[in-house]
């Protein structure tokens, strides 16, 4: 999960593409970066890092132009220590690319043998992205032979780039001098939308990006389609992918994205709304509500199904914890260690909330149970009698390959263990978790226009129908548990029907 946005205007692009990252921070705290193009040069500043830190007035100055691109990272495949690794990305032929890329590619160590052995092109860094730029550099030259490029030939060469790669990706690139590109995978998993402004076109991971800087939101970037925005400002669009199915991730609407945006059709915030009405029925069957004295959201995503779900139990909503806005949010802080220590400093508790009563904790998801486990324990530090957990999404049991940080079995709580065994683990006295089926159903009501979604965290089905454990423990052999992922790999209980 990355945030990336591309702007092509009349008027320099630089301030727009920082304000943009900025309401795209949500979706990646590891580095940022922006370039730019004047002319036939790109000017470009990236550096690990928050988009406040990352960039000074110096940094802004020094990207000048009317087009450019801009990224927040999250890292899931690669280094995510390293700075180089950092977007965007740049290679110099043919024309002169830069690319940011939000997703994961589920082939990107057979395409990087590929291009070294059959297309002679040199991969520098363990990031997928660099092998997706290679990529649509290499299907690029195949299409042009030198001569002029024209909107077709940038078409044809996303169709090549879509028959050779695999997994989720949103891309947005700039062919030096001639145009800003972007496309989105034939399944549609990582969400992509663009609209108008005065004078230009944005593309970005959300409609909060667009709206917030002024822009008008169009639509959103189908699955398999290209955008092309030509030197002259002119915009093409074509459908480039010869099989398409529309399966946004479903857990962006859990967690990841935010409330205010609309994806693919949904609001964000109205399918949290959503998710706490069936999670209500949940609880209803496991604790009696007269054995609850008040709901309280562990923040902030959890909010909107919290308050659905009290005002339906007829429960009193509070807020019973306060949080540090300065301090990571813990789901994407890399090392278990770290993300556990944080918690605390993350969170407070108002003790009189507490006192004395029986809780009921909204989540919007458990995944590993680090932070779980040490909110359940403050919460009985504070003086609660009793502590409920309840979860607005179903248990994480299998890892996501698509671009979200939880891709080994034996990180998540919930993978191999009964729902009382995982309650056992937290802590709590209870746990009630939503149901797939309702949560797909739930969300989908929002949209039905949609052919499913992508819940493969939560199910098992990989909709893109490639992978296998073998996959899985392949793509975790550069983390830190990449060698427990691999002799784990045979125990890795995934369903019979790999296709959703």
């Amino acid at each position: 999960m990355c945030g990336i946005v591309g702007v092509a205007s009349q008027t320099p692009v630089n301030q727009l593409i920082y304000d943009a990252l900025l309401l795209l921070q949500h979706r990646g705290q590891d580095a940022a970066g922006i370039v730019t193009q004047e002319g036939r040069k790109f000017y470009m500043h990236k550096a690990k890092g928050m988009v406040r830190d990352v960039f000074r007035t110096r940094n802004m100055r020094a990207l000048p132009g009317t087009v450019g691109l801009g990224q927040v990272r999250y890292p899931t495949a690669g280094n995510a220590h390293s700075e180089e690794e950092a977007q965007p990305f740049y290679v110099n032929a043919p024309f002169g690319l830069v690319m940011v890329h939000n997703g994961n590619l589920t082939n990107a160590q057979a395409l990087q043998q590929e291009l070294f052995q059959a297309d002679h092109r040199h991969i520098n860094t363990e990031s997928d992205s660099e092998v997706l730029l290679n990529v649509l550099a290499h299907e690029l030259e195949k299409v042009t032979r030198g001569v002029s490029l024209k909107p077709s030939d940038v078409f044809a060469a996303v169709r090549g780039v879509h028959g050779r790669i695999k997994g989720s990706y949103a891309v947005i690139a700039l062919i030096a001098g001639h145009g800003l590109l972007a496309f989105r995978d034939p399944y549609g998993i990582r969400p992509l939308c663009f609209g108008r402004g005065e004078g230009g076109f944005m593309v970005a991971s959300e409609s909060v990006a667009l709206e917030g800087t002024g822009f008008d939101f169009e639509r959103d970037v189908r699955p398999g389609e290209a955008l092309f925005i030509d030197a002259q400002g002119q915009l093409h669009t074509q459908a480039c992918a010869e099989a398409v199915g529309h399966h946004p991730c479903i857990f962006e609407y859990v967690y990841l994205a935010r409330p205010d945006s609309v994806l693919d059709g949904i609001s964000v915030y109205q399918a949290r709304l959503n998710l706490g009405k069936t999670l209500a029925k949940r609880v209803v069957s496991t604790v009696p509500p007269s054995e609850i004295d008040v709901v309280i959201p562990i923040p902030e995503s959890s909010r909107p199904s919290a308050m659905e779900l009290a005002q339906l139990l007829g429960r009193p909503y509070r807020e019973g914890f306060v949080k540090n806005r300065y301090v990571g949010r813990t789901f994407i802080m890399p090392g278990q260690s770290v993300r556990k220590k944080s918690v605390r400093q993350k969170l407070n508790v108002i003790g009189s909330e507490f006192k004395g009563r029986n809780v009921l904790l909204v989540d919007d998801s458990i995944v590993r149970g680090t932070t779980s486990r040490e909110i359940v324990q403050m919460a009985r530090d504070a003086g609660a009698r009793k502590v409920y957990l309840a979860s607005a999404a179903p248990p994480v049991r299998y890892p996501n390959v698509y671009g979200i940080d939880m891709p080994t079995p034996q990180e998540l709580v919930a993978h191999g263990r009964t729902v009382d065994e995982v309650r056992e683990s937290i802590g709590c006295d209870a746990l009630i978790y939503q149901d797939v089926d309702a949560m797909k159903q739930t969300i989908g009501s929002l949209n039905t226009g949609l052919a499913g979604f992508d819940a493969s965290c939560f199910d098992g089905h990989y909709v893109t129908g490639d992978i296998t454990p073998e996959t899985i423990a392949r793509m975790n052999q550069g983390r830190d548990q990449g060698e427990e992922a691999a002799e784990d790999s045979s125990r890795l209980a995934l369903p019979n029907a790999q296709v959703a």
